[in-house]
């Protein structure tokens, strides 16, 4: 199992670890962002991450594994690989998250999420919301980095491979915004919630 200072240095030395001005997904800023693509484009990275995610859940915690569109994909398509289960994801379509694809979760199936990051718990909810409507039995959720201080729980077991207190700002009492020396970027794949 690789360490907290083994994931930061894969961060770090990848790019993947951001220092600026961020719009999170969520509309809130920081001056931090993981852009776990960055880490993941090394296959000898995105193994041993995704080793130790499926070290944690082990084969018989579930019967599938959604990934939440974008960063979810390959997380959860890697583990899958390792436990040998079938992984599916999930996307927005007209902004709510959905099966697409003729993806489908069976009545009763036990059903892991895996994510690359956890901040708001947004996306891992709306794919709560999509597995309770197929008729699935959520088992279990996984992420790389926790960067919500523990403020957001799951019906399940959260399990993560590191845990990040990263300093987040309502943009109405942003410092960095007041300073206005760094420009704010919106790195993610999602549109920020008004």
């Amino acid at each position: 199992m690789l360490n907290k200072e083994e994931i930061m240095d894969m961060f770090t030395k990848s790019g993947a670890l951001l220092n600026g001005h961020f719009l999170l997904t969520s509309g809130l800023h920081s001056p931090n962002y993981f852009q776990c693509a960055k880490v993941l484009q090394y296959p000898s990275h995105m193994t041993s991450l995704c080793s130790d995610i499926a070290n944690k859940l082990g084969p018989s915690l579930m019967d599938v594994i959604v990934g939440p569109a974008i960063g979810g994909i390959v997380v959860a398509q890697e583990v899958g690989r390792l436990l040998n289960k079938r992984t599916i994801f999930a996307e927005r379509d007209q902004g709510e998250m959905t099966l697409r694809r003729g993806f489908e979760i069976a009545k009763g199936e036990r059903v892991v999420i895996v994510e690359d990051v956890l901040t708001t718990g947004k996306s891992i909810n709306e794919v709560c919301a999509v597995v309770e409507k197929q008729g699935g039995v959520l088992a279990g959720v996984a992420v790389i980095v926790d960067r919500s201080r523990g403020t957001v729980t799951f019906p399940v077991p959260l399990h993560s491979l590191m845990a990040m207190d990263v300093v987040t700002y309502d943009a109405n009492n942003c410092p960095l915004c007041q300073e206005a020396k760094v420009p704010l970027i919106k790195p993610g794949s999602r549109a920020f919630i008004k």
